[in-house]
């Protein structure tokens, strides 16, 4: 005679549907804290990845009048033109890629996190960890002024043409 009659199969007792439901439970919470972690796990990776393409032509230098500053929405370059010559700055915010809103006083301010940014770039609030990234500026060899926005250049430096 076996030493205990309920280890055999035939006495244990039958699933119900409270044993279903607290499975089910249980899987919920495993799954939504899955979930949530691979969320968490994405937060600083940034939103905005470069394009493929990263040399972009802004036109003749013709076309920049000095002391202005010209907005390409496509690429999130600003390009500005001074008695010196011209530079660029990205209007990618540095802390986690959401695009910097320039102010009415030339600043920069990200809207998603709160970075503030002077007129030059440079990082006045905020957890951003770096100012905006300069550009490099080129010309084509049909005498256009080009953008590549996976050169960075050191802040201040100007692109003589």
């Amino acid at each position: 005679m076996p030493d205990n009659i309920y280890s055999s199969e035939r006495f244990k007792p039958e699933k119900t549907r409270r044993d279903f439901l607290g499975l089910a439970a249980v899987w919920s919470a495993i799954t939504a804290f899955v979930v949530a972690l691979l969320g968490a796990m994405r937060l600083p990776m940034p939103s905005v990845f470069p394009e493929s393409n990263s040399q972009i032509k802004l036109g003749s230098p013709k076309d920049f009048i000095v002391g202005s500053s010209t907005y390409f929405p496509q690429q999130r370059l600003w390009v500005y033109r001074t008695e010196e010559g011209f530079f660029a700055l990205s209007s990618v915010c540095t802390h986690l890629g959401c695009i910097a809103e320039r102010q009415t006083d030339n600043t920069f301010f990200c809207p998603c996190h709160g970075s503030a940014f002077s007129e030059l770039g440079d990082v006045v609030g905020g957890p951003a960890p770096k100012g905006l990234t300069w550009v490099a500026l080129s010309i084509s060899p049909e005498g256009q002024l080009v953008a590549d926005t996976l050169k960075e250049v050191d802040t201040g430096a100007i692109f003589k043409v």
